[in-house]
């Protein structure tokens, strides 16, 4: 009788010994389980700060960027406004260099005539080569008279003044176009071998000896001449 009632007792024994150690191994893992996730719960946060940092980085980065264009584009203003205000001291110099240039004498130039284009010759180039050894200016335009009889100045055409004053250095030339005439038959033409030209500034004669060996037909009612120009132009263009 003892025999049967004590395996009873140690079964119970035993069931409750097992229960207690399953308890035991599911706390275990439990724990494991707790841990593990803490872990990744910290890697997470490690990461997330590392991401942050990384974007900081980028926008620090990008912030200097701009701030460095900004720096170059504030630069290149400041040559733009330095390089527009040496082209206007520029031509303030040259202009305050012509003026300051003495006005070509009739002692200063030899004055030569010549006929433009072909028949009927209405136009002449007077060319003024400065045979100085100094650079002049000619000042306004040639001061014509054809003929003795004709004491009137030929008149001058506003449109062919040039915009600049005109400054021959030594050996240079300048040119004036002279009309002397519509080139129609019915004109009052009269034959001219030689005229006079006065200079702007300058009241000496210069004697200019017509082109040709008879000379021009000159009428002095249709004559014109045209200012002094650095460049060789076009009569008819002008006048």
């Amino acid at each position: 009788m003892n025999t049967l009632l004590r395996r009873p007792a140690l079964l119970a024994v035993a069931g409750a010994a097992l229960a207690l150690s399953l308890t035991a191994c599911q706390g275990g893992e439990d724990s494991n389980a707790s841990s593990s996730a803490s872990s990744s719960a910290s890697e997470s946060a490690a990461a997330g700060k590392t991401d942050g940092a990384s974007e900081t980085a980028e926008t620090t980065d990008s912030a200097g960027s701009t701030g460095s264009q900004g720096s170059s584009g504030s630069s290149g203003s400041s040559g733009s406004s330095g390089s527009s205000g040496s082209a206007n001291s520029t031509g303030s110099t040259g202009r305050q260099a012509a003026g300051s240039t003495p006005v070509c004498t009739a002692g200063d130039v030899t004055i030569t005539a010549a006929t433009q284009d072909g028949p009927p010759y209405t136009h002449l180039i007077l060319t003024a080569k400065n045979t100085s050894g100094h650079s002049c200016r000619l000042a306004g335009f040639p001061h014509v008279q054809l003929l003795e009889s004709h004491k009137q100045d030929v008149p001058a055409v506003a449109k062919s003044k040039p915009a600049a004053p005109v400054v021959i250095s030594a050996g240079a030339p300048a040119y004036a176009l002279l009309k002397v005439s519509d080139g129609g038959v019915d004109e009052d033409n009269e034959p001219v071998s030689a005229f006079s030209v006065t200079l702007e500034g300058d009241s000496t004669v210069i004697a200019v000896s017509a082109p040709g060996s008879e000379g021009i037909a000159a009428d002095p009612a249709k004559a014109l001449t045209g200012y002094w120009t650095p460049e060789l132009r076009n009569g008819a263009d002008d006048f």
